[in-house]
């Protein structure tokens, strides 16, 4: 049984902090500390600590959500989700590879940015994935590049890592390379990266990946992807699309995406 950890939302003063400001107190014996949600490295040293707060208090639904619909949109073109060959972008601490570890997918492929992720994987949820790579998308040598291709991928899933500056657009795009041409995409972002008032990177690059004649969409769906710390619903997209051509090596730069 995981440990029950002590945590402290703090007070609500009026004004809801963004998702990439918001965080917690954590007691401990040695005194209360301080996180931002987006301290992965300091919360999944902890176990049972991200669960807590995201599924237990948050109710994050998003790794359910996004599986399910990767299965539908599969047994829509009578192919079964347990065929898949998956890359796992932004693995964290297993959540989204257990789901699919759950589906029977053929080859399950993790990977973070963060050493502490991989840790806290083998050591909550051993045997999810057939391999785990702690690695920089954005930086990748010619042998692991070659490593990786050698699964054969045709599929790529991330869910809640996208948009924050946890993965940047070309560390995605890197990913998206990998998945052969047929292959499926599978993702999750906050509702807002679809509206044109959004200029920020991330936001352009979906917008113009989904208009692009390199995905195909096939299910796009509003969601409640959790609560934030003042019990307001978080809305999210899940999107789930084949990807029908290789993307050309210039497309950030075509569209002036940074």
């Amino acid at each position: 049984m995981a440990h029950l950890h002590r945590i402290q939302f703090p007070p609500a003063d009026g004004n809801e902090l963004s998702q990439d400001e918001a965080f917690f107190y954590l007691v401990e014996e040695e005194g209360k500390r301080r996180l931002r949600f987006h301290d992965y490295d300091q919360i999944y040293l902890r176990p049972g600590l991200y669960e807590q707060i995201f599924y237990e208090r948050l109710k994050c639904s998003s790794p359910q959500k996004v599986g399910e619909l990767l299965r539908r949109t599969l047994e829509a073109s009578d192919r079964a989700i347990s065929e898949l060959r998956v890359l796992d972008l932004g693995a964290g601490n297993g959540l989204m590879g257990e789901v699919l570890k759950n589906y029977g997918v053929a080859r399950l492929i993790g990977v973070d940015i963060i050493q502490e992720a991989k840790v806290a994987t083998f050591r909550d949820r051993p045997g999810i994935y057939d391999e785990y790579y702690v690695a920089d998308f954005t930086d990748l040598s010619d042998d692991l590049i070659e490593e990786i291709s050698d699964w054969s991928i045709d599929c790529l899933t991330s869910v809640a890592a996208l948009g924050f500056g946890d993965i940047p657009t070309s560390a995605f795009l890197q990913a998206m390379r990998f998945v052969k041409t047929g292959g499926y995409v599978a993702f999750n972002i906050k509702e807002t990266f679809l509206d044109e008032s959004d200029t920020s990177g991330f936001s352009r690059f979906i917008r113009q990946l989904i208009w692009s004649e390199y995905l195909k969409v096939s299910h796009l769906e509003r969601y409640q992807h959790r609560l934030s710390m003042e019990g307001t619903p978080l809305s999210y997209y899940a999107l789930v699309g084949q990807k029908v051509a290789e993307i050309p090596d210039d497309f950030l730069e075509k569209h002036d995406i940074l």
